[in-house]
Protein backbone atom coordinates (compact mmCIF):
# COMPACT_ATOMS: atom_id res chain seq x y z
CA UNK A 1 0.00 0.00 0.00
CA UNK A 2 1.27 3.49 -0.78
CA UNK A 3 3.01 5.21 2.12
CA UNK A 4 1.03 8.37 1.36
CA UNK A 5 -2.25 6.65 2.17
CA UNK A 6 -1.37 4.82 5.36
CA UNK A 7 -0.09 6.27 8.60
CA UNK A 8 -2.32 4.48 11.08
CA UNK A 9 0.02 1.99 12.72
CA UNK A 10 2.69 2.67 15.30
CA UNK A 11 3.57 -0.68 16.86
CA UNK A 12 3.19 -4.41 16.48
CA UNK A 13 1.79 -7.14 18.68
CA UNK A 14 2.33 -10.84 18.02
CA UNK A 15 3.76 -9.88 14.63
CA UNK A 16 0.66 -7.91 13.60
CA UNK A 17 0.41 -4.12 13.34
CA UNK A 18 -1.46 -2.37 16.14
CA UNK A 19 -3.68 0.53 15.10
CA UNK A 20 -3.24 3.69 17.10
CA UNK A 21 -6.43 5.00 18.76
CA UNK A 22 -7.29 7.64 16.15
CA UNK A 23 -6.54 5.49 13.08
CA UNK A 24 -10.05 6.04 11.72
CA UNK A 25 -9.69 9.83 11.89
CA UNK A 26 -6.38 9.67 10.01
CA UNK A 27 -7.99 7.59 7.29
CA UNK A 28 -11.02 9.88 6.97
CA UNK A 29 -8.78 12.95 6.72
CA UNK A 30 -6.66 11.20 4.12
CA UNK A 31 -9.78 10.69 1.99
CA UNK A 32 -10.71 14.35 2.34
CA UNK A 33 -7.20 15.44 1.32
CA UNK A 34 -7.18 13.02 -1.62
CA UNK A 35 -10.59 14.19 -2.86
CA UNK A 36 -9.76 17.87 -2.36
CA UNK A 37 -6.46 17.64 -4.23
CA UNK A 38 -7.70 15.53 -7.14
CA UNK A 39 -11.39 16.37 -7.51
CA UNK A 40 -11.68 20.03 -6.61
CA UNK A 41 -13.33 20.80 -9.96
CA UNK A 42 -15.82 17.96 -9.40
CA UNK A 43 -16.97 18.91 -5.89
CA UNK A 44 -20.06 21.01 -5.31
CA UNK A 45 -20.14 24.00 -2.95
CA UNK A 46 -21.50 22.00 -0.02
CA UNK A 47 -18.78 19.37 -0.29
CA UNK A 48 -16.03 21.99 -0.60
CA UNK A 49 -17.33 23.80 2.47
CA UNK A 50 -17.40 20.57 4.47
CA UNK A 51 -13.80 19.74 3.54
CA UNK A 52 -12.73 23.29 4.47
CA UNK A 53 -14.55 23.25 7.83
CA UNK A 54 -13.55 19.79 9.01
CA UNK A 55 -9.87 20.50 9.94
CA UNK A 56 -10.92 23.51 12.04
CA UNK A 57 -12.88 21.36 14.50
CA UNK A 58 -11.33 20.19 17.77
CA UNK A 59 -9.74 16.77 17.42
CA UNK A 60 -12.28 15.14 19.74
CA UNK A 61 -15.16 16.55 17.67
CA UNK A 62 -13.59 15.30 14.44
CA UNK A 63 -13.05 11.87 15.92
CA UNK A 64 -16.61 11.64 17.21
CA UNK A 65 -18.00 12.71 13.85
CA UNK A 66 -16.02 10.05 12.00
CA UNK A 67 -17.12 7.40 14.50
CA UNK A 68 -20.73 8.30 13.71
CA UNK A 69 -20.13 8.32 9.96
CA UNK A 70 -18.65 4.84 10.08
CA UNK A 71 -21.45 3.36 12.16
CA UNK A 72 -24.78 2.11 10.85
CA UNK A 73 -27.65 4.55 10.45
CA UNK A 74 -28.07 8.24 11.25
CA UNK A 75 -29.46 8.11 14.80
CA UNK A 76 -27.28 7.72 17.89
CA UNK A 77 -28.06 7.57 21.60
CA UNK A 78 -25.73 9.35 23.98
CA UNK A 79 -25.59 6.24 26.15
CA UNK A 80 -24.30 4.17 23.21
CA UNK A 81 -21.42 6.51 22.34
CA UNK A 82 -18.38 5.84 24.49
CA UNK A 83 -14.81 6.08 23.23
CA UNK A 84 -11.80 6.33 25.53
CA UNK A 85 -9.72 8.25 22.98
CA UNK A 86 -12.46 10.90 22.64
CA UNK A 87 -13.35 11.41 26.27
CA UNK A 88 -16.28 13.75 27.06
CA UNK A 89 -18.81 12.91 24.32
CA UNK A 90 -21.17 15.82 25.01
CA UNK A 91 -18.30 18.30 24.95
CA UNK A 92 -17.05 16.87 21.64
CA UNK A 93 -20.58 17.04 20.23
CA UNK A 94 -21.00 20.80 20.79
CA UNK A 95 -18.95 21.88 17.76
CA UNK A 96 -20.88 19.44 15.54
CA UNK A 97 -24.21 20.82 16.76
CA UNK A 98 -23.08 24.39 16.16
CA UNK A 99 -22.12 23.60 12.56
CA UNK A 100 -25.46 21.88 11.99
CA UNK A 101 -23.79 18.61 11.06
CA UNK A 102 -25.63 16.91 13.91
CA UNK A 103 -29.14 17.65 15.24
CA UNK A 104 -30.16 17.04 18.83
CA UNK A 105 -33.48 15.41 19.72
CA UNK A 106 -34.78 15.13 16.16
CA UNK A 107 -38.38 14.29 15.23
CA UNK A 108 -38.77 10.51 14.92
CA UNK A 109 -41.48 8.25 13.57
CA UNK A 110 -42.57 5.09 15.34
CA UNK A 111 -40.27 2.63 13.48
CA UNK A 112 -37.26 4.86 14.24
CA UNK A 113 -38.15 4.87 17.94
CA UNK A 114 -38.46 1.08 17.91
CA UNK A 115 -35.04 0.82 16.32
CA UNK A 116 -33.52 2.89 19.13
CA UNK A 117 -35.23 1.39 22.18
CA UNK A 118 -34.78 -1.97 23.84
CA UNK A 119 -37.79 -4.09 24.76
CA UNK A 120 -37.94 -3.00 28.45
CA UNK A 121 -37.67 0.65 27.35
CA UNK A 122 -40.57 0.20 24.95
CA UNK A 123 -42.69 -1.13 27.81
CA UNK A 124 -41.98 2.01 29.82
CA UNK A 125 -42.44 4.41 26.90
CA UNK A 126 -45.75 2.95 25.67
CA UNK A 127 -47.27 1.50 28.83
CA UNK A 128 -47.52 -1.93 27.23
CA UNK A 129 -50.01 -4.49 28.45
CA UNK A 130 -48.71 -7.83 29.75
CA UNK A 131 -49.78 -9.46 26.47
CA UNK A 132 -47.95 -6.87 24.41
CA UNK A 133 -44.79 -7.39 26.46
CA UNK A 134 -44.73 -11.00 25.27
CA UNK A 135 -44.65 -10.02 21.59
CA UNK A 136 -41.50 -9.82 19.53
CA UNK A 137 -40.42 -6.27 18.68
CA UNK A 138 -41.39 -6.69 15.04
CA UNK A 139 -44.86 -8.00 15.93
CA UNK A 140 -45.36 -5.28 18.51
CA UNK A 141 -44.39 -2.60 16.00
CA UNK A 142 -46.82 -4.01 13.46
CA UNK A 143 -49.60 -4.00 16.06
CA UNK A 144 -48.92 -0.42 17.14
CA UNK A 145 -48.69 0.73 13.54
CA UNK A 146 -52.07 -0.86 12.87
CA UNK A 147 -53.47 0.83 15.95
CA UNK A 148 -51.97 4.11 14.81
CA UNK A 149 -53.65 3.83 11.43
CA UNK A 150 -57.02 3.11 13.04
CA UNK A 151 -56.67 5.99 15.50
CA UNK A 152 -55.64 8.32 12.69
CA UNK A 153 -58.78 7.38 10.79
CA UNK A 154 -60.88 7.99 13.91
CA UNK A 155 -59.27 11.39 14.46
CA UNK A 156 -60.20 12.44 10.94
CA UNK A 157 -63.83 11.56 11.72
CA UNK A 158 -63.76 13.31 15.07
CA UNK A 159 -61.68 16.42 14.62
CA UNK A 160 -62.59 17.89 18.00
CA UNK A 161 -61.50 14.85 20.02
CA UNK A 162 -58.91 15.64 22.74
CA UNK A 163 -55.33 15.04 21.64
CA UNK A 164 -53.58 12.03 23.19
CA UNK A 165 -50.17 12.40 24.79
CA UNK A 166 -47.29 11.67 22.46
CA UNK A 167 -45.78 9.11 24.78
CA UNK A 168 -48.94 7.03 25.01
CA UNK A 169 -50.41 7.48 21.53
CA UNK A 170 -48.64 5.65 18.70
CA UNK A 171 -50.92 7.55 16.35
CA UNK A 172 -48.93 10.74 17.06
CA UNK A 173 -47.00 12.20 14.13
CA UNK A 174 -43.19 12.26 14.20
CA UNK A 175 -42.02 13.84 17.44
CA UNK A 176 -38.75 14.39 19.33
CA UNK A 177 -37.30 11.41 21.14
CA UNK A 178 -37.74 13.28 24.41
CA UNK A 179 -41.48 13.35 23.76
CA UNK A 180 -41.70 9.66 22.92
CA UNK A 181 -39.79 8.63 26.04
CA UNK A 182 -39.62 11.59 28.48
CA UNK A 183 -38.13 9.55 31.33
CA UNK A 184 -35.33 7.86 29.41
CA UNK A 185 -32.65 10.24 30.66
CA UNK A 186 -30.92 9.79 27.31
CA UNK A 187 -30.19 12.09 24.38
CA UNK A 188 -30.61 11.21 20.69
CA UNK A 189 -28.49 12.84 18.00
CA UNK A 190 -29.01 12.62 14.26
CA UNK A 191 -26.16 13.15 11.84
CA UNK A 192 -27.31 15.46 9.06
CA UNK A 193 -24.50 15.13 6.51
CA UNK A 194 -24.03 11.38 6.22
CA UNK A 195 -25.15 11.39 2.57
CA UNK A 196 -22.52 14.04 1.86
CA UNK A 197 -19.87 11.80 3.43
CA UNK A 198 -21.12 8.86 1.36
CA UNK A 199 -20.67 11.00 -1.77
CA UNK A 200 -17.11 11.86 -0.78
CA UNK A 201 -16.43 8.17 -0.19
CA UNK A 202 -17.92 7.40 -3.60
CA UNK A 203 -15.74 10.01 -5.30
CA UNK A 204 -12.66 8.54 -3.60
CA UNK A 205 -13.37 4.89 -4.41
CA UNK A 206 -15.26 5.33 -7.67
CA UNK A 207 -17.84 2.77 -6.52
CA UNK A 208 -20.46 2.30 -3.82
CA UNK A 209 -19.37 -1.11 -2.52
CA UNK A 210 -15.95 -0.29 -1.05
CA UNK A 211 -16.05 1.32 2.37
CA UNK A 212 -13.87 2.50 5.24
CA UNK A 213 -12.90 -1.06 6.16
CA UNK A 214 -10.49 -1.06 3.19
CA UNK A 215 -8.18 1.21 5.18
CA UNK A 216 -8.23 -1.01 8.24
CA UNK A 217 -7.55 -4.18 6.27
CA UNK A 218 -4.63 -2.45 4.57
CA UNK A 219 -3.31 -0.97 7.82
CA UNK A 220 -3.36 -4.42 9.42
CA UNK A 221 -1.55 -5.91 6.45
CA UNK A 222 -4.42 -8.26 5.66
CA UNK A 223 -4.68 -6.73 2.19
CA UNK A 224 -1.69 -5.32 0.33
CA UNK A 225 -2.14 -3.27 -2.83
CA UNK A 226 0.11 -2.44 -5.74
CA UNK A 227 1.54 1.08 -5.73
CA UNK A 228 0.06 2.94 -8.69
CA UNK A 229 0.95 6.31 -10.16
CA UNK A 230 -2.10 8.57 -10.35
CA UNK A 231 -1.80 11.17 -13.12
CA UNK A 232 -4.51 13.88 -13.18
CA UNK A 233 -6.51 12.04 -15.84
CA UNK A 234 -6.57 8.83 -13.73
CA UNK A 235 -9.80 9.71 -11.98
CA UNK A 236 -13.03 7.83 -11.67
CA UNK A 237 -15.12 10.96 -12.17
CA UNK A 238 -14.04 13.56 -14.70
CA UNK A 239 -16.90 15.95 -13.99
CA UNK A 240 -19.70 16.62 -11.54
CA UNK A 241 -22.07 15.16 -14.06
CA UNK A 242 -20.27 11.82 -13.75
CA UNK A 243 -20.95 11.80 -10.00
CA UNK A 244 -24.60 12.70 -10.49
CA UNK A 245 -24.98 10.06 -13.23
CA UNK A 246 -23.46 7.40 -10.98
CA UNK A 247 -25.77 8.33 -8.11
CA UNK A 248 -28.82 8.34 -10.39
CA UNK A 249 -27.91 4.93 -11.79
CA UNK A 250 -27.19 3.59 -8.30
CA UNK A 251 -30.62 4.78 -7.19
CA UNK A 252 -32.14 2.72 -10.01
CA UNK A 253 -30.02 -0.26 -9.02
CA UNK A 254 -31.10 0.06 -5.38
CA UNK A 255 -34.77 0.37 -6.40
CA UNK A 256 -34.51 -2.77 -8.54
CA UNK A 257 -32.73 -4.73 -5.81
CA UNK A 258 -35.42 -3.66 -3.34
CA UNK A 259 -38.11 -5.16 -5.58
CA UNK A 260 -36.70 -8.62 -5.04
CA UNK A 261 -37.14 -8.39 -1.28
CA UNK A 262 -40.41 -6.43 -1.08
CA UNK A 263 -42.54 -7.46 -4.07
CA UNK A 264 -43.83 -11.02 -4.26
CA UNK A 265 -46.53 -10.41 -6.88
CA UNK A 266 -45.04 -11.17 -10.29
CA UNK A 267 -47.19 -8.71 -12.21
CA UNK A 268 -46.34 -5.91 -9.80
CA UNK A 269 -42.66 -6.86 -9.98
CA UNK A 270 -42.71 -6.69 -13.79
CA UNK A 271 -44.62 -3.42 -13.84
CA UNK A 272 -42.29 -1.73 -11.36
CA UNK A 273 -39.33 -2.98 -13.39
CA UNK A 274 -40.94 -1.54 -16.51
CA UNK A 275 -41.42 1.78 -14.70
CA UNK A 276 -37.69 1.89 -13.91
CA UNK A 277 -36.67 1.71 -17.56
CA UNK A 278 -37.35 5.37 -18.48
CA UNK A 279 -35.39 6.51 -15.42
CA UNK A 280 -32.42 4.40 -16.49
CA UNK A 281 -32.56 5.57 -20.10
CA UNK A 282 -32.88 9.25 -19.28
CA UNK A 283 -29.48 9.29 -17.55
CA UNK A 284 -27.23 10.81 -20.22
CA UNK A 285 -23.99 9.02 -19.37
CA UNK A 286 -20.76 9.91 -21.19
CA UNK A 287 -18.36 8.07 -18.84
CA UNK A 288 -17.36 4.67 -20.26
CA UNK A 289 -17.13 2.71 -17.02
CA UNK A 290 -20.41 4.12 -15.68
CA UNK A 291 -22.04 3.24 -19.00
CA UNK A 292 -20.81 -0.35 -18.57
CA UNK A 293 -22.56 -0.40 -15.21
CA UNK A 294 -25.82 0.66 -16.89
CA UNK A 295 -25.61 -2.15 -19.45
CA UNK A 296 -24.87 -4.69 -16.74
CA UNK A 297 -27.90 -3.51 -14.76
CA UNK A 298 -30.16 -3.82 -17.80
CA UNK A 299 -28.85 -7.32 -18.45
CA UNK A 300 -29.46 -8.39 -14.84
CA UNK A 301 -32.96 -6.93 -14.97
CA UNK A 302 -33.55 -8.92 -18.15
CA UNK A 303 -32.46 -12.11 -16.40
CA UNK A 304 -34.86 -11.49 -13.52
CA UNK A 305 -37.78 -10.78 -15.86
CA UNK A 306 -36.96 -13.75 -18.07
CA UNK A 307 -37.40 -15.99 -15.03
CA UNK A 308 -40.93 -14.61 -14.75
CA UNK A 309 -41.49 -15.53 -18.41
CA UNK A 310 -42.46 -11.99 -19.29
CA UNK A 311 -40.88 -12.42 -22.71
CA UNK A 312 -41.65 -8.98 -24.26
CA UNK A 313 -40.22 -7.07 -21.30
CA UNK A 314 -37.20 -9.36 -21.07
CA UNK A 315 -36.56 -8.82 -24.78
CA UNK A 316 -36.75 -5.03 -24.37
CA UNK A 317 -34.23 -5.16 -21.54
CA UNK A 318 -31.78 -7.40 -23.38
CA UNK A 319 -32.02 -5.30 -26.54
CA UNK A 320 -31.07 -2.23 -24.53
CA UNK A 321 -27.94 -3.92 -23.17
CA UNK A 322 -24.56 -4.54 -24.77
CA UNK A 323 -23.40 -6.57 -21.77
CA UNK A 324 -21.77 -9.88 -22.79
CA UNK A 325 -24.45 -12.52 -23.26
CA UNK A 326 -27.33 -10.10 -23.94
CA UNK A 327 -27.52 -10.91 -27.64
CA UNK A 328 -27.65 -14.63 -27.00
CA UNK A 329 -30.45 -14.10 -24.46
CA UNK A 330 -32.35 -12.07 -27.06
CA UNK A 331 -32.23 -15.06 -29.39
CA UNK A 332 -33.46 -17.36 -26.65
CA UNK A 333 -36.33 -15.05 -25.68
CA UNK A 334 -37.40 -14.56 -29.32
CA UNK A 335 -37.57 -18.35 -29.61
CA UNK A 336 -39.69 -18.54 -26.46
CA UNK A 337 -42.04 -15.95 -27.97
CA UNK A 338 -42.49 -18.11 -31.06
CA UNK A 339 -40.48 -15.69 -33.21
CA UNK A 340 -38.19 -18.38 -34.58
CA UNK A 341 -37.45 -16.57 -37.86
CA UNK A 342 -36.35 -13.42 -36.06
CA UNK A 343 -34.33 -15.52 -33.64
CA UNK A 344 -32.55 -17.35 -36.46
CA UNK A 345 -31.82 -14.10 -38.29
CA UNK A 346 -30.19 -12.63 -35.18
CA UNK A 347 -28.36 -15.91 -34.56
CA UNK A 348 -26.83 -15.87 -38.05
CA UNK A 349 -25.74 -12.27 -37.56
CA UNK A 350 -24.09 -13.28 -34.30
CA UNK A 351 -22.37 -16.31 -35.87
CA UNK A 352 -20.80 -14.02 -38.44
CA UNK A 353 -19.09 -12.07 -35.64
CA UNK A 354 -19.42 -13.83 -32.25
CA UNK A 355 -18.45 -11.70 -29.27
CA UNK A 356 -16.66 -14.63 -27.62
CA UNK A 357 -16.12 -18.38 -27.71
CA UNK A 358 -18.77 -18.65 -25.01
CA UNK A 359 -21.37 -16.97 -27.21
CA UNK A 360 -20.34 -19.05 -30.22
CA UNK A 361 -20.81 -22.23 -28.20
CA UNK A 362 -24.35 -21.22 -27.21
CA UNK A 363 -25.21 -20.15 -30.73
CA UNK A 364 -24.13 -23.48 -32.18
CA UNK A 365 -26.29 -25.21 -29.60
CA UNK A 366 -29.36 -23.18 -30.59
CA UNK A 367 -28.86 -23.28 -34.35
CA UNK A 368 -30.04 -26.88 -35.03
CA UNK A 369 -33.19 -26.38 -32.97
CA UNK A 370 -34.16 -23.14 -34.72
CA UNK A 371 -33.48 -24.55 -38.17
CA UNK A 372 -35.59 -27.59 -37.35
CA UNK A 373 -38.50 -25.41 -36.18
CA UNK A 374 -38.40 -23.49 -39.47
CA UNK A 375 -38.09 -26.63 -41.59
CA UNK A 376 -34.58 -25.72 -42.72
CA UNK A 377 -31.56 -27.93 -43.10
CA UNK A 378 -29.65 -28.21 -39.87
CA UNK A 379 -26.08 -26.89 -39.98
CA UNK A 380 -23.45 -29.57 -40.29
CA UNK A 381 -22.43 -30.77 -36.85
CA UNK A 382 -18.82 -30.16 -36.01
CA UNK A 383 -16.73 -33.27 -35.46
CA UNK A 384 -15.15 -33.25 -32.04
CA UNK A 385 -12.07 -35.35 -31.40
CA UNK A 386 -12.33 -37.60 -28.36
CA UNK A 387 -10.51 -36.36 -25.31
CA UNK A 388 -8.10 -38.59 -23.44
CA UNK A 389 -9.91 -40.18 -20.50
CA UNK A 390 -8.97 -42.03 -17.37
CA UNK A 391 -11.45 -44.23 -15.51
CA UNK A 392 -10.82 -44.93 -11.83
CA UNK A 393 -12.65 -47.11 -9.35
CA UNK A 394 -11.52 -46.36 -5.82
CA UNK A 395 -12.73 -47.30 -2.34
CA UNK A 396 -15.21 -44.89 -0.83
CA UNK A 397 -13.32 -42.72 1.70
CA UNK A 398 -14.04 -43.22 5.37
CA UNK A 399 -13.61 -39.50 6.19
CA UNK A 400 -14.87 -36.24 4.67
CA UNK A 401 -13.35 -35.73 1.26
CA UNK A 402 -13.28 -33.88 -2.06
CA UNK A 403 -13.18 -36.11 -5.11
CA UNK A 404 -10.36 -34.00 -6.58
CA UNK A 405 -8.21 -34.63 -3.54
CA UNK A 406 -8.96 -38.35 -3.61
CA UNK A 407 -7.80 -38.56 -7.22
CA UNK A 408 -4.76 -36.40 -6.51
CA UNK A 409 -3.62 -38.72 -3.73
CA UNK A 410 -4.15 -41.77 -5.94
CA UNK A 411 -2.23 -40.41 -8.93
CA UNK A 412 0.58 -38.73 -7.02
CA UNK A 413 4.03 -40.27 -7.40
CA UNK A 414 7.43 -39.17 -6.18
CA UNK A 415 8.62 -38.77 -9.75
CA UNK A 416 5.30 -37.41 -11.03
CA UNK A 417 3.77 -35.14 -8.38
CA UNK A 418 0.16 -33.99 -8.66
CA UNK A 419 -1.11 -30.60 -7.45
CA UNK A 420 -4.64 -29.33 -6.99
CA UNK A 421 -4.60 -26.00 -8.89
CA UNK A 422 -7.89 -25.50 -10.74
CA UNK A 423 -7.89 -21.86 -11.94
CA UNK A 424 -4.95 -20.77 -9.81
CA UNK A 425 -1.80 -21.85 -11.61
CA UNK A 426 -2.05 -20.62 -15.20
CA UNK A 427 -3.79 -17.41 -14.20
CA UNK A 428 -1.06 -16.76 -11.66
CA UNK A 429 1.72 -17.32 -14.17
CA UNK A 430 0.04 -14.86 -16.52
CA UNK A 431 -0.39 -12.35 -13.71
CA UNK A 432 3.27 -12.59 -12.70
CA UNK A 433 4.63 -12.32 -16.24
CA UNK A 434 2.36 -9.45 -17.27
CA UNK A 435 2.21 -7.54 -13.96
CA UNK A 436 3.46 -4.25 -15.51
CA UNK A 437 0.83 -4.38 -18.25
CA UNK A 438 -2.03 -5.28 -15.91
CA UNK A 439 -1.19 -2.52 -13.44
CA UNK A 440 -0.34 0.16 -15.98
CA UNK A 441 -1.82 3.48 -14.83
CA UNK A 442 -4.10 4.36 -17.72
CA UNK A 443 -7.05 6.79 -17.56
CA UNK A 444 -10.10 4.98 -16.24
CA UNK A 445 -8.08 2.06 -14.85
CA UNK A 446 -7.20 3.03 -11.27
CA UNK A 447 -8.88 5.72 -9.17
CA UNK A 448 -7.47 5.17 -5.67
CA UNK A 449 -4.86 3.10 -3.78
CA UNK A 450 -7.18 0.17 -2.95
CA UNK A 451 -7.69 -1.49 -6.33
CA UNK A 452 -7.39 -5.27 -6.58
CA UNK A 453 -7.15 -4.83 -10.35
CA UNK A 454 -7.96 -2.39 -13.15
CA UNK A 455 -11.53 -1.10 -13.33
CA UNK A 456 -11.65 -1.89 -17.05
CA UNK A 457 -10.43 -5.48 -16.64
CA UNK A 458 -13.53 -7.01 -18.24
CA UNK A 459 -14.04 -4.34 -20.89
CA UNK A 460 -13.65 -5.40 -24.50
CA UNK A 461 -10.71 -3.03 -25.09
CA UNK A 462 -8.71 -3.97 -21.98
CA UNK A 463 -5.95 -5.77 -23.90
CA UNK A 464 -6.11 -3.41 -26.86
CA UNK A 465 -5.38 -0.39 -24.63
CA UNK A 466 -2.27 -2.20 -23.36
CA UNK A 467 -1.33 -4.01 -26.56
CA UNK A 468 2.31 -2.87 -26.64
CA UNK A 469 2.80 -3.72 -22.97
CA UNK A 470 1.40 -7.23 -23.32
CA UNK A 471 3.40 -7.74 -26.51
CA UNK A 472 6.58 -6.83 -24.65
CA UNK A 473 5.75 -9.32 -21.89
CA UNK A 474 5.08 -12.04 -24.47
CA UNK A 475 8.47 -11.45 -26.12
CA UNK A 476 10.05 -12.69 -22.89
CA UNK A 477 8.63 -16.13 -23.72
CA UNK A 478 11.07 -16.34 -26.62
CA UNK A 479 13.95 -16.96 -24.19
CA UNK A 480 14.52 -17.92 -20.57
CA UNK A 481 13.86 -14.29 -19.65
CA UNK A 482 10.23 -15.12 -18.84
CA UNK A 483 11.31 -17.41 -16.00
CA UNK A 484 13.44 -14.65 -14.48
CA UNK A 485 10.60 -12.15 -14.82
CA UNK A 486 8.07 -14.48 -13.16
CA UNK A 487 10.45 -15.33 -10.29
CA UNK A 488 11.31 -11.66 -9.78
CA UNK A 489 7.67 -10.59 -9.73
CA UNK A 490 6.83 -13.40 -7.32
CA UNK A 491 9.53 -12.20 -4.92
CA UNK A 492 8.80 -8.47 -5.23
CA UNK A 493 5.00 -8.52 -5.30
CA UNK A 494 4.25 -11.44 -3.01
CA UNK A 495 0.93 -11.00 -1.23
CA UNK A 496 -0.24 -7.96 -3.18
CA UNK A 497 -3.77 -8.04 -4.50
CA UNK A 498 -4.11 -9.09 -8.14
CA UNK A 499 -7.04 -10.23 -10.28
CA UNK A 500 -4.91 -13.11 -11.58
CA UNK A 501 -2.46 -14.25 -8.91
CA UNK A 502 -3.56 -16.81 -6.29
CA UNK A 503 -0.92 -16.39 -3.61
CA UNK A 504 -2.54 -18.92 -1.28
CA UNK A 505 -2.04 -21.67 -3.90
CA UNK A 506 1.16 -20.67 -5.65
CA UNK A 507 4.04 -21.58 -3.35
CA UNK A 508 7.67 -21.73 -4.55
CA UNK A 509 7.60 -25.51 -5.08
CA UNK A 510 4.62 -25.31 -7.43
CA UNK A 511 6.04 -22.26 -9.18
CA UNK A 512 9.41 -23.89 -9.89
CA UNK A 513 7.79 -27.14 -10.99
CA UNK A 514 5.55 -25.25 -13.42
CA UNK A 515 8.41 -23.19 -14.86
CA UNK A 516 10.41 -26.37 -15.41
CA UNK A 517 7.65 -28.54 -16.91
CA UNK A 518 5.35 -26.20 -18.87
CA UNK A 519 6.97 -25.12 -22.16
CA UNK A 520 6.97 -21.43 -23.11
CA UNK A 521 5.01 -22.35 -26.25
CA UNK A 522 2.19 -23.72 -24.11
CA UNK A 523 2.24 -20.73 -21.79
CA UNK A 524 1.80 -18.43 -24.80
CA UNK A 525 -1.30 -20.38 -25.85
CA UNK A 526 -2.75 -20.34 -22.33
CA UNK A 527 -2.08 -16.65 -21.79
CA UNK A 528 -3.49 -15.71 -25.19
CA UNK A 529 -6.68 -17.62 -24.45
CA UNK A 530 -7.19 -16.00 -21.06
CA UNK A 531 -6.66 -12.50 -22.44
CA UNK A 532 -9.00 -13.11 -25.37
CA UNK A 533 -11.99 -13.19 -22.99
CA UNK A 534 -10.92 -12.50 -19.43
CA UNK A 535 -14.42 -12.64 -17.98
CA UNK A 536 -15.07 -16.17 -19.28
CA UNK A 537 -11.62 -17.68 -19.64
CA UNK A 538 -10.17 -17.07 -16.19
CA UNK A 539 -12.25 -20.03 -15.03
CA UNK A 540 -12.91 -23.58 -16.20
CA UNK A 541 -9.36 -24.88 -15.87
CA UNK A 542 -8.86 -28.53 -14.89
CA UNK A 543 -8.68 -29.43 -11.22
CA UNK A 544 -5.28 -31.11 -11.20
CA UNK A 545 -1.90 -30.86 -12.87
CA UNK A 546 0.60 -33.71 -12.92
CA UNK A 547 4.24 -32.91 -13.59
CA UNK A 548 6.90 -35.15 -15.11
CA UNK A 549 10.13 -33.37 -14.13
CA UNK A 550 12.51 -35.87 -15.72
CA UNK A 551 11.15 -35.16 -19.20
CA UNK A 552 9.94 -31.62 -18.57
CA UNK A 553 6.28 -32.36 -19.28
CA UNK A 554 2.88 -31.97 -17.64
CA UNK A 555 -0.73 -33.13 -17.89
CA UNK A 556 -3.89 -31.24 -16.92
CA UNK A 557 -6.56 -33.47 -15.39
CA UNK A 558 -10.23 -32.59 -15.00
CA UNK A 559 -11.87 -34.75 -12.32
CA UNK A 560 -15.49 -35.80 -12.58
CA UNK A 561 -17.13 -37.68 -9.76
CA UNK A 562 -20.11 -40.00 -10.11
CA UNK A 563 -22.90 -38.27 -12.05
CA UNK A 564 -20.81 -35.15 -12.76
CA UNK A 565 -20.61 -33.76 -16.31
CA UNK A 566 -18.33 -31.39 -18.14
CA UNK A 567 -19.49 -27.78 -18.03
CA UNK A 568 -19.63 -25.47 -21.03
CA UNK A 569 -16.46 -23.57 -20.18
CA UNK A 570 -14.65 -26.88 -19.65
CA UNK A 571 -15.81 -28.18 -23.02
CA UNK A 572 -14.52 -25.00 -24.68
CA UNK A 573 -11.19 -25.39 -22.94
CA UNK A 574 -10.85 -29.04 -24.00
CA UNK A 575 -11.53 -28.05 -27.60
CA UNK A 576 -8.89 -25.34 -27.33
CA UNK A 577 -6.38 -27.87 -26.00
CA UNK A 578 -7.10 -30.23 -28.88
CA UNK A 579 -6.60 -27.43 -31.41
CA UNK A 580 -3.21 -26.47 -30.01
CA UNK A 581 -1.89 -29.82 -28.84
CA UNK A 582 -2.03 -29.01 -25.14
CA UNK A 583 -2.02 -32.00 -22.75
CA UNK A 584 -5.38 -32.52 -21.07
CA UNK A 585 -7.41 -35.49 -19.90
CA UNK A 586 -10.64 -36.16 -18.03
CA UNK A 587 -10.65 -38.54 -15.08
CA UNK A 588 -14.00 -40.21 -14.33
CA UNK A 589 -14.14 -41.49 -10.80
CA UNK A 590 -16.47 -44.21 -9.53
CA UNK A 591 -16.54 -45.82 -6.13
CA UNK A 592 -15.88 -49.52 -6.03
CA UNK A 593 -19.24 -50.10 -4.33
CA UNK A 594 -20.93 -48.59 -7.42
CA UNK A 595 -19.22 -50.89 -9.88
CA UNK A 596 -21.55 -53.25 -11.79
Amino acid sequence: MNSEVSASTNSTQHGLPVLHPLYYLDNFELVLDWVRSRYDDVLNAEEKQFIADFPNLPQASRALFVRMVMRRGELFRRSKLSYAEIGDIEKAMRALLELGWVKEDPALDLPAVFDLLLKPELAAAFSLTPAQKQLKKSDLLAQLMQTAAAEQQDSELCIHAPAASVASAPSAPPAPFSAWHPNSGDIVWQIQVKELCHRLRLIFFGNAHQDWSEFVLADLGIYQYETIAFPPEARGFQSRRDVDDYLALQACRDAFDLLGSTTSDQEAYAQETRDLLPKIHQIQIDNAWIERRRHRLLFQMGQAIEKLQDWPLALDLYRCSTYPGARQRCIRVLEKMGESAAALELLNQALAAPESDAEHQQLMRSAPRLNRKLGLQKPEKKTVAPVETLHLQLPYPTEDFYVEHVVREHLHQDGAPVFYVENALLNSLLGLLCWPAIFKALPGAFFHPFHRGPVDLNSEDFVQRRADDFAHCFTLLESDAYRDRIRQTYAEKYGKQSPFVFWETLDEELLEMALHCIPARDLRHWFTRILSDIKSNRSGFPDLIQFYPERGAYQLIEVKGPGDKLQDNQLRLIEFCQQHGLPISVCYLRWQEDAP
